[in-house]
């Protein structure tokens, strides 16, 4: 017992170590902070991101302006599995005092560095920086509506075209930019804070009298005559051996909007009428479909019950048909009950996951001004639900009675987490080969396997011993010794045809907010609406549960009594659903031309879209389960 005591204390102590050296509760700028006038502003930068090619790259990976020395700010896990780089930069302005024409540095292109420039823009790029925590945006006004103003987070780092009558596409490189802040002023204190961060970028060819020096005047915008950029001067083209002037302005405008609402211009970036009508109208179909056929099972079955509960004679007995006819089949052991035990072991992991994480991030703890925490928060909750998949995955597999625990926990703790990470290893390994800033540093794929297995697989080892001590799940029938034979069944209910049906309405469920989370994750938008995201999961695990009762019923109706592995993959095949859609949404809606970007996108769906079947069929299994069980222990058997 005292080494126990001993090896559980190390462990706990260890576990603490490794949390606080990956900052797993790093929260950055959750804090308000006000500015005098006059308070320095400090600029920072993060990656520099493209919807084209998906692949992040560090901002100094451009021959940007540099400060003198270059700091990482403070990382949290879900940060850098994100390709975050967060770094400082020579932009600083001074609280509430504009700027303009300010000379940032001057640089020469060389060969490699103007081919850099030309990749970049031809990907469309965009520059992405921070102030006191918000994101630098461009105000961009829609040309369908008059009044409309929407948001592109980070500014392009150029731009290709003709000009001045050249018939030639020529690149430009957007090297002036003039900032806004907006501030929120308390009129008390006269502190303000800041509330808003936005650009326009320009392209502009500053000239200067004879050779450069750091504070040369510049003749194409002057602060003393106040003489400022405009596009009628000449952009900045990127060839070799061409000189940059980098330069911005500052301008500070006071705002009506106060420190907690300043996110919801980031948020509010799509077409939010559309965005709620179309999941109301999915919720009320998917509401009104499960509400019909509860109603229908609960009349069928009762009759069911009734008339099995009412046979008098041997006779009547003989002629019954149905379900009640396999009673002594029905909970035979299926094939392969150890693979089967395992995944509804994981998919019990997943579930508690998403669901503390939905309730988390619905009532506010996960918002978007916490880069990372999202990620982070699930990572965390991932590993300690390993208790509850141990304990799900003995318990069913004591019922199965096998006896062999250990082994079947070892294959609950490694299945799952090693196909993941195989996959997400080469993923790695193809966004480590194009040298972009994605790709997950050694310390951090090294923590990664430390939290699997230092606190996961421990995790998971415990919740089975807690499982395996319990006594077996009694079923309310018994096994007979020789198996009944199955008839033919028809057309309709091959196992392959129902399977690919029942996931059809599960999908359904989550067909329109589908749409809306793959915009946020590859179209670079940031997603807020978690309390509809909540009541979609809830839709969703009716929708699995009742979709794979009625087809478990049916199947049982046709004295096929093998449901074990078909409740869990009848509502998991929505995951097929998921994936053909994510290939259609691939094709429609992304300007993906890179053979790596595509491998990307395709192996972050194939994960997504399997946690997703091992999710769904889960639900699908203990809804079969608990069905079964509570019809069988309803009917009289002789």
């Amino acid at each position: 017992m005292a080494r126990a005591a001993l090896a559980l204390e190390l462990w706990i102590c260890f576990s603490l170590i490794l949390f606080f050296h990956v900052r797993c509760f790093y929260l950055p700028g959750v804090a308000p902070q006000d500015f005098m006038k006059g308070d320095l502003l400090k600029v920072k930068v993060n990656k520099l991101t493209s919807t084209k090619t998906q692949l992040p790259y560090s901002y100094y990976s451009l021959p940007y302006c540099r400060p003198g020395h270059i700091v990482d700010s403070a990382e949290n896990l879900g940060e850098v599995l994100r390709g975050d780089r967060i770094e400082n930069s020579p932009y600083e302005f001074k609280m509430r005092e504009p700027e303009m024409c300010k000379v940032l540095c001057h640089i020469t292109l060389n060969a490699k560095t103007a081919k850099e420039l030309k990749e970049k823009i031809d990907d469309e790029y965009r520059a992405n920086l921070i102030l006191d925590n918000l994101p630098l945006v461009v105000p961009i006004r829609r040309t369908d509506l008059d009044s409309s103003i929407v948001y592109q987070h980070g500014f392009h780092v150029g731009l290709r075209g003709q000009y001045a009558g050249s018939k030639e596409e020529k690149h430009f490189i957007h090297n002036h930019l003039a900032f806004k802040v907006k501030y929120h002023k308390d009129p008390v204190t006269e502190l303000a804070r800041i509330v808003g961060f936005e650009v326009k970028p320009y392209s502009i060819k500053h000239s200067y009298d004879g050779k450069w020096s750091d504070n040369k005047r510049l003749t194409t915008c002057d602060p003393h005559a106040r003489k400022q950029v405009t596009n009628s001067e000449m952009p900045q083209e990127v060839e070799d051996k061409k000189e940059i002037v980098f330069t911005y302005d500052v301008d500070f405008e006071e705002s009506d909007v106060k420190w907690a609402s300043r996110w919801d211009t980031y948020l509010l970036m799509a077409d939010d009428q559309i965005h709620w009508f179309s999941i109301v109208n999915s919720l009320m179909i998917v509401l009104f479909l499960s509400g019909m056929v509860a109603m229908i099972m609960m009349r069928t079955l009762y009759r069911d019950i009734s008339k099995y509960n009412q046979l008098e004679t041997q006779e009547e007995a003989q002629e019954e048909t149905g379900w009640k006819l396999v009673h002594g089949d029905v909970f035979r052991p299926p094939v392969n009950s150890d693979l089967l035990c395992v995944y509804v072991g994981t998919g019990v992991q997943f579930f508690g996951m998403i669901l503390v994480t939905m309730i988390f991030a619905a009532l506010g703890f996960l918002s978007p001004s916490n880069r990372g925490g999202l990620m982070t928060a699930m990572l965390l909750l991932w590993v300690f639900m390993g208790l509850f998949a141990g304990y799900a995955t003995v318990r069913l597999y004591k019922m199965f009675k096998g006896t062999e625990w250990k082994k079947i926990t070892l294959k609950t703790a490694f299945t799952f987490p090693a196909t993941v990470f195989a996959i997400f290893f080469v993923l790695n390994a193809l966004i480590w080969g194009e040298k972009s800033s994605g790709a997950v540093p050694f310390g951090t794929m090294f923590a990664l396997v430390i939290l699997w297995f230092g606190i996961s697989v421990p995790l998971v080892f415990v919740g089975a011993y807690v499982g395996f001590k319990k006594p077996a799940i009694e079923d309310p029938v018994k096994t007979n010794k020789i198996p009944r034979q199955i008839p033919e069944q028809a057309w309709y209910m091959n196992p392959v045809f129902s399977i690919l049906i029942g996931g059809i309405l599960p999908f359904g469920a989550v067909f329109i907010e589908l749409f809306f989370i793959l915009t946020s994750i590859w179209l670079h938008q940031f997603y807020y609406i978690f309390g509809f995201l909540f009541i979609v999961f809830i839709i969703l695990i009716i929708t699995c549960a009742e979709i794979t009762i009625v087809l478990c019923y049916f199947q049982l109706c046709s004295e096929d009594y093998l449901w074990w592995w078909r409740s869990y993959l009848t509502s998991g095949s929505s995951a097929l659903y998921l994936f053909l859609y994510a290939a259609f949404y691939f094709f429609t809606k992304l300007d993906i031309k890179k053979p790596v970007s595509g491998a990307l996108y395709f192996g972050y769906m194939l994960i997504g879209s399997y946690a997703f079947f091992v999710l769904t069929g889960t639900i699908g299994f203990y809804a079969c389960f608990w069905f079964t069980r509570l019809i069988y222990s309803s009917v009289k058997i002789d």
